[in-house]
């Protein structure tokens, strides 16, 4: 099991490139920069690649919508190039929200597109000359196909002909086709001793040649007695995934939580969210809940919860550290993890 941690949205870049140097001496072996509609990814990534030395680094995620498939292909394959092989390309669907509300593109066919972009990605670093019959490349406005006299290949040379992909995904299919052809899977909201229940079936499709799936999950992390209030810090943050992102039947981390058992919960959560009461739809996010996806409390609930989520598949032990200075909760987790 490898330590992760993902960077926030907010707050100086810079200042967080140089924490991560730090955590990286406490053991870090991956480094998640997030892309919604803040600072771009790629950038942020590409400075951590000079401030770093071990730690991979891996975008969670690039939304597939908002770049054509060949510049994904290209900047995965710059930021492996400067990072010395140390990239994981890690791409999602996002939602409707950020998609068409942010950027401005159509929210369709997330699985076919993301299916394909894996595909096209993997050629480009093979060098192989790139065309393409499904979805990409994309017609151009008035309908007379891309225009291209001659299909092309990448001009550099990759360092590594195949770089990690991991998807985000929540769905059932789109869980299916992580498992047919991606390196890894994101999920988010995982709850380890329900996950099966939810994504076994769809996991199950993996192909015995693909290998392991690599799994990516965890919870925010803080070691020490009486400190299980803190888990109430992580209510705002899923009170506005399962109630805000999305209308009703068009939520996937509604449906997630729902499937966890948690339908009613889930409901009265996004109508409170959705009529404005923010503060009431917090605190309406069940206990049990919160109490399954962290990592808060005395040392012994801290292995125990490592050990479900070793159990249930991950390999990619993602935390959030709560303490200013996490670098001994972390040193302590790889500690536990080793």
């Amino acid at each position: 099991m490898r330590l992760a941690t993902t960077l926030m949205y907010s707050g100086d870049p810079r200042a967080a490139a140089d924490q991560v140097a730090g955590w990286e001496r406490a053991g870090l072996d991956v480094v998640w920069v997030a892309e919604a509609y803040g600072f771009d990814a790629p950038t942020i990534m590409g400075y951590l690649a000079a401030k770093t030395e071990t730690v991979q680094i891996g975008s969670a995620i690039l939304p597939i919508y908002s770049r054509t498939p060949a510049l994904i292909a290209q900047t995965a394959a710059g930021l492996d190039a400067i990072s010395g092989g140390r990239a994981i390309l890690g791409l999602g669907a996002s939602g409707p929200q950020v998609i068409e509300g942010w950027h401005g593109v159509a929210y369709d066919k997330p699985i076919t597109r993301t299916r394909e972009i894996i595909d096209i990605c993997r050629r480009v670093w093979q060098r192989d000359v790139i065309t393409n019959d499904g979805l990409y490349p994309l017609p151009l406005p008035d309908g007379r196909g891309t225009g291209l006299g001659k299909p092309l290949k990448i001009l550099t040379h990759p360092v590594r002909p195949e770089i990690p992909i991991y998807v985000a995904a929540l769905g059932e299919a789109n869980v299916r086709m992580t498992a047919e052809v991606a390196d890894g899977w994101i999920p988010f909201l995982y709850v380890p001793e329900r996950a099966a229940g939810v994504w076994g079936k769809s996991l199950a499709a993996r192909p015995a040649e693909r290998g392991r799936l690599e799994i990516v999950a965890g919870g925010p992390l803080a070691i020490g007695e009486n400190l299980e209030h803190l888990r109430d810090l992580a209510r705002p943050m899923i009170a506005l995934y399962v109630g805000g992102m999305g209308a009703k039947g068009r939520n996937f981390y509604h449906d997630v939580v729902s499937r966890y058992g948690f339908e009613a919960e889930a409901d009265r959560i996004q109508e409170l969210y959705l009529a404005g009461h923010k503060k009431e739809a917090a605190a309406a996010v069940p206990d049990e809940l919160l109490e399954l996806g962290s990592l808060i409390g005395p040392e012994s609930y801290v292995r125990d919860r490592i050990a479900a989520y070793r159990e249930s598949g991950v390999t990619v032990l993602n935390v959030t550290p709560l303490d200013p200075d996490p670098r001994p909760a972390l040193a302590k987790v790889k500690e536990m993890i080793s």
